[in-house]
């Protein structure tokens, strides 16, 4: 009996203190669009939050800092989520309301999640209508966080995870949550915008989730140049200051960024026809240099001599020739940037054997056709290589003809080289 008594003295105890903290803050709940650019339309709102003591501002992550200092983070959060849904004026819109829950929230959740719907319900808000952000980190209990989502689910709220790809994320949680959506973090946009390995990865990652069931969005996106990335990389939901800042709710918000989001398609459209044109552009004229140097080499004339005007084109790096079983004949033929990189002894290859590689056997089974391989690193670099073969036929023998070329280097990595030429 003592033992029920300390804790109820002890849960008072808190909801005093936790009552104490938030009657020390403001709030203020803000509403930032989020938007799917296939629909070009608005289709839900990422509740945050902005608040001040006195006259000063206070970031959220510093009010959490103290929440938790003080043992109140839960009430704290509970509290913000019901602001949010109190302020809400969109019941009545077909958008999802995305709330953010901090992980102490998930831990102590018994009894929540059924008045957290009922709430709802006040606010003539289905919870099929409400989005439960889960921060992407290692909970302390996974049992109890897959318990909450199976709880949540059964009650109607959707399951988003939260800023995945960085810190703890985790792919095995992730497909036993099976969320409805997945945010990508945004530091994962940022390296993509300036790094094309990170670019690579971030178009892999999007594939991933959407082949395993969830639709992702990207949000953080600030510039046009971003949203391109974003665009190309095939996310189902965009959000971020580009379209629109966080504001209260209201139909200007919806309208501004609905135009936005518009803007942004239209553009990437523009973009992506004169990309189509230049890559048109760069493939011909890379045919056109190749049938060239076959017709030479045809003619009897050496490697290191014809292939000039082929080593000049942007990302063609080394030419070289196999024999009918994938010998190389002679040295390589190298570009002026392929000539200034460090030593390395794989450079020296004349005589090595390349039947196993997928460019061999291309040229083989299509000698009448000029055949691109998939990536792989090349030896001589470590570099995401692309190979071009196809077959040279002369009076006296046939050979094969292949050039390497390192495709991040082609119009920004985004050239999707055909399977044939």
């Amino acid at each position: 009996m003592k033992s029920v008594l300390k804790l109820a003295e002890h849960r008072h105890r808190t909801s005093g203190k936790a009552a104490s903290f938030i009657e020390h803050h403001r709030f203020t709940s803000v509403y930032q669009p989020i938007l799917s650019p296939t629909h070009q339309k608005l289709v839900g709102y990422e509740a945050l939050v902005r608040i001040r003591r006195g006259d000063k501002r206070i970031s959220p992550p510093a009010l959490f800092e103290q929440a938790n200092i003080q043992g109140v983070t839960a009430e704290l959060d509970k509290h913000l989520l019901g602001l949010h849904l109190d302020n809400f004026g969109f019941a009545d819109q077909p958008a999802w309301l995305f709330i953010n829950l901090n992980p102490d929230t998930l831990i102590q959740h018994e009894g929540y999640l059924e008045q957290l719907a009922e709430h709802c319900e006040r606010n003539g808000m289905a919870p099929e209508k409400v989005v439960l952000e889960l921060v992407e980190t290692r909970s302390r209990d996974t049992g109890t966080l897959l318990e909450f989502v199976d709880q949540a689910k059964a009650l109607g709220f959707r399951i988003a995870i939260d800023d995945f790809g960085m810190g703890d994320s985790n792919f095995e949680r992730l497909w036993r949550i099976d969320p409805l959506i997945v945010k990508i973090d945004r530091s994962l946009l940022v390296n993509a915008a300036s790094n094309q390995r990170a670019r690579l990865l971030l178009d892999s990652l999007v594939r991933m989730i959407r082949e395993s069931g969830s639709l992702v969005l990207i949000e953080g996106i600030e510039d046009e140049a971003q949203a391109r990335i974003a665009l190309d990389s095939e996310a189902d939901l965009v959000q971020g200051f580009l379209f629109e800042e966080p504001s209260i709710c209201s139909r200007l918000l919806s309208r501004n960024a609905e135009q936005s989001v518009k803007e942004v398609v239209d553009n990437s459209r523009q973009w992506s026809l004169d990309d189509h044109n230049n890559q048109e552009t760069y493939l011909q004229l890379l045919r056109f240099e190749i049938l060239d140097t076959c017709h030479q080499l045809a003619r009897g004339e050496p490697l290191d001599q014809v292939c000039d005007d082929l080593l000049a084109l942007e990302g063609v790096q080394r030419c070289f020739v196999l024999n009918g079983q994938g010998i190389q004949q002679g040295s390589l033929a190298r570009s002026g940037a392929d000539q200034r990189r460090t030593f390395n002894p794989l450079y020296h290859s004349s005589g090595a054997r390349w039947n196993h590689r997928e460019y061999f056997r291309n040229a083989l089974e299509k000698p009448q056709q000029i055949s691109c391989s998939r990536p792989y690193v090349g030896l001589p670099d470590a570099k995401r290589t692309i190979t071009l073969s196809t077959c040279v036929s002369s009076e006296h023998h046939q050979v094969i003809f292949c050039i390497d070329i390192h495709p991040d280097d082609v119009m920004g990595g985004q050239l999707v080289f055909p399977v044939t030429l």
